[in-house]
C-alpha cells in the first residue's frame, strides 16, 4: 500500500497529480483544494479552514483539522482527538503514518525557502491567506522537527522524500534507515505516464 503526501513546496510544481491517484491514496493541505481532490486534505490554520467553509469544499470532501471555538458551528469537519499543535504538511505526514502504509512518498516538503532560503516558497504564493513571494520564509525548524518524530515513530513505514537537486537535504533525517530521498526525474519515471514525460522533456 502507498500513500502520497504532499506538501506546497515548488519542487512539486512539475508533478502531474491527477496521475498519482491510481497509485495510492493522496494526502494534501491546504489551498491544494483550490485546483485538486485529494482523499484527505487537511487544514489547521484557522483562515484556511474559514476559506475552505466559505467554500462548502468539506461537504463534498475529507476535511481534517484541529477542533477551535472560532468555527465550532461548522458542520463536516473532521477533527483530530488531540491537537498535536503542528503544521499541516506535517499533520498530514502523521495522519498518512496512521494509516498504516508500506510506502509514503513526501513531496513539496522543501523546508528551506528560495534564493538559498531567504525566499517565501510556495507553489501558492501571492494568493489568498499566504505570503507575498518576496517576503522572507518561515524558519523551517518545527516543519523538520515535526517530519523526523513522524519518520522515527514508525519504523515499519518506508518514507521517500521527493526532491529536486537544489532542495535542502537535512542530515538528520538521513539519520533513519526507513527514510531516504529521490529525485523528481527518478520519481516520474516510477509514478508518471509517458504522455506526461515527453512533455516535460
Amino acid at each position: 500500500m502507498t500513500a502520497f503526501v504532499l506538501g506546497n513546496g515548488t519542487s512539486r510544481s512539475t508533478i502531474d497529480l491527477t496521475n498519482l491517484k491510481q497509485h495510492g491514496k493522496i494526502y494534501g493541505c491546504n489551498a491544494l483544494y483550490r485546483e485538486f481532490d485529494c482523499d484527505y486534505l487537511v487544514a489547521v490554520d484557522v483562515k484556511m479552514i474559514n476559506e475552505i467553509n466559505s467554500k462548502g469544499y468539506q461537504n463534498e470532501h475529507t476535511v481534517w483539522t484541529n477542533f477551535n471555538r472560532v468555527y465550532k458551528d461548522y458542520k463536516n469537519f473532521n477533527y483530530f482527538d488531540k491537537s498535536k499543535g503542528w503544521s499541516s504538511g506535517p499533520t498530514a505526514l502523521w495522519l498518512a503514518s496512521q494509516h498504516d502504509y508500506r510506502d509514503i512518498y513526501i513531496l513539496g516538503f522543501d523546508y528551506k525557502g528560495l534564493n538559498n532560503g531567504r525566499m517565501f516558497n510556495n507553489i501558492y504564493a501571492d494568493t489568498k491567506n499566504y505570503k507575498k513571494s518576496n517576503e522572507t520564509a518561515t524558519f523551517y525548524g518545527n516543519w523538520l522537527r515535526q517530519t523526523e518524530e513522524t519518520i522515527k515513530t514508525h519504523p515499519h513505514i518506508k518514507y521517500h522524500r521527493v526532491i529536486t537537486a537544489d532542495n535542502f537535504n537535512p542530515p538528520q533525517l538521513n539519520n533513519y534507515r526507513n527514510y531516504k530521498t529521490i529525485f523528481v526525474e527518478d520519481f516520474l519515471k516510477i509514478f508518471q505516464n509517458s504522455e506526461h514525460l515527453s512533455k516535460m522533456a
